[in-house]
């Protein structure tokens, strides 16, 4: 029997994260496992007039290319990757994969050469995406390997990610405008405000927001979502922060994360483990060192860690910081071939303080 919430996310993407219009041109991505999401999305895209197009993606042929590529092998960008991110009107990203680890012992300057290569399409998109010329949003299909990462039976994480994705089953597009109303709340009080003050376990930060615009996310770009967001000015950022949680990024976690800030660049970095793999990265281009966002996590449906970004970043009472690319639709002007993403808790003692006055404590906004 057909899974109805299979239908009811894929409908959720199309008609109300990227809203897809007549005439659309509309890239599908994803991997074999996720061909029952990526099928319902295909058909969705169809009854809404778009013209949709699947292309395939592989972990597994990924991994070919960095074990027998050559340097410029790896570094090449195919056309058909830059017809999509310039011409295309929406892209919809299908996560999900068999083996979250195949990337992992791949040597960290190879995926270095890759994401460098491909900073120019980054800037496009982030440019599009801030024109209001290229919508888009990711999507998780429920895999074993998902399952696994996050300690879970398949049916338990099914469970758990479409009830993360679609709090009120019956109606999902009237829960997410609730959320866009509570989180617009915050987003106005933010407004105008310059200082920002975090502290946590070994965590003191102080960073800028003067003339940057908060972002409220209920499900446009991200199922699941729940985030406020923005683009410190970039050399505001002073202090240390410890990440409570692993940082992953392409198969590699790496685990106690602790940055030194000053004048908004990393200056120091460590890590328990992989922090080779960390330090490599932070050297990938001039943008690398510097933060292209701050964020709060909102999703009080999402309260453990699943070593799943698109999970972890949302879970209520953390807030998160991206190393990289920043969004310009924030007033972020940082430009790096990488965003990745880094969760903190809150929920034990954790504060932020903004222009002096208390905003968030233990997990909680206050105003």
């Amino acid at each position: 029997m057909p899974d109805i919430r299979l239908e009811k996310l894929a409908d959720l993407l199309v008609n109300y994260s990227v809203k897809v219009k007549s005439g659309d041109k509309v890239a599908i991505t994803g991997e074999n496992v996720t061909t029952p999401l990526i099928n319902a999305v295909y058909a969705k895209v169809l009854k809404a007039g778009g013209h949709p197009i699947v292309i395939a993606r592989s972990t597994d042929t990924l991994e070919l290319l960095y074990r027998y590529g050559s340097q410029e092998q790896i570094e090449y960008v195919h056309e058909l990757q830059k017809i999509v991110t310039e011409k295309y009107d929406v892209r919809i990203v299908i996560l999900g994969g068999e083996n979250s680890k195949a990337l992992s012992r791949v040597p960290s300057e190879k995926m270095v050469w890759y994401d460098k290569s491909r900073s120019d399409l980054m800037k496009t998109m982030m440019k599009r995406d801030a024109a209001g010329e290229f919508r888009w949003v990711i999507a998780p299909y429920p895999t074993s390997s998902m399952a696994q990462d996050a300690e879970m039976s398949l049916s338990d994480y099914e469970d758990f990610s479409y009830k993360a994705c679609m709090p009120d089953l019956n109606d999902p597009v009237s829960y997410w405008n609730k959320v866009s109303a509570e989180q617009e709340r915050i987003v106005n009080w933010l407004k105008g405000k310059d200082k920002v003050h975090v502290i946590g376990k070994e965590t003191d930060l102080h960073l800028s927001i003067s003339g940057r615009k908060f972002i409220s996310c209920a499900g446009e770009r991200n199922v699941p979502d729940g985030e406020v967001f923005t683009g410190p000015v970039e050399n505001s950022v002073n202090g240390h922060v410890y990440f409570s949680y692993p940082a992953i990024e392409a198969g590699h976690e790496v685990t106690g994360v602790r940055l030194w800030f000053k004048d908004g660049k990393v200056v120091k970095a460590t890590a328990e483990k992989n922090e080779d793999y960390l330090l490599k990265t932070l050297d990938t281009d001039a943008g690398s060192r510097f933060l292209g966002e701050f964020a709060i996590g909102t999703n009080e449906g999402i309260q453990q860690f699943t070593r799943e970004i698109l999970f972890d970043e949302k879970i209520g009472g953390s807030f998160h910081m991206a190393l990289g690319a920043g969004y310009p639709e924030t007033g972020s002007i940082n430009e790096s071939a990488i965003h990745w993403d880094m969760v903190c808790d809150l929920r034990d003692g954790g504060e932020i303080w903004v222009d002096s006055q208390l905003l968030y404590r233990n997990g909680k906004f206050v105003i």
